[in-house]
């Protein structure tokens, strides 16, 4: 089972990874983290090879393996989840994802394949292009 989630604020995955890199900074364990408010009831699922799929303008761009979930207090007092990250991002075939709330579960089957590791670097295809050949099931 895996995680989608849209990285709110960044423009590709270059700025994904250059603001982890500077967040993920202030650990001891020098690992990325996302902190929700809600805490995913399918845990096992996810920390046994689930990913946590990023939604970048609109496009699912890219995943990292989730590791595992520490809770951690908010400053309110309230209970978050951590969802602590692999550092490397792993390059997807961009597929389209309309705009929702939080972060919402991806059955691996509906998961979009990674990019051979020579095409990681490829440029993104013009949105409108990508959209309609993943209409017509090309991508």
């Amino acid at each position: 089972m895996h995680l989608i989630k849209l990285s709110v604020g960044t423009e590709s995955v270059d700025d994904l990874s250059e603001w982890q890199e500077r967040y993920r900074q202030r650990f001891a364990d020098g690992l990325p983290r996302h902190v929700t408010r809600m805490w995913p009831k399918r845990e096992t699922e996810i920390v046994n090879g689930g990913s946590i799929y990023w939604v970048i303008k609109g496009q699912v761009q890219c995943r990292q393996r989730v590791l595992r979930l520490d809770e951690v207090t908010g400053q309110d007092g309230t209970r978050h989840c951590a969802i602590v990250l692999d550092p490397e991002l792993h390059r997807t075939q961009s597929a389209p994802k309309r705009p929702f709330q939080g972060w919402r579960y991806l059955n691996p089957e509906d998961a979009p394949p990674d990019l051979p590791k020579n095409r990681a670097q490829d440029d993104a295809l013009p949105e409108a292009l990508n959209r309609a050949l993943a209409e017509i099931g090309v991508i």
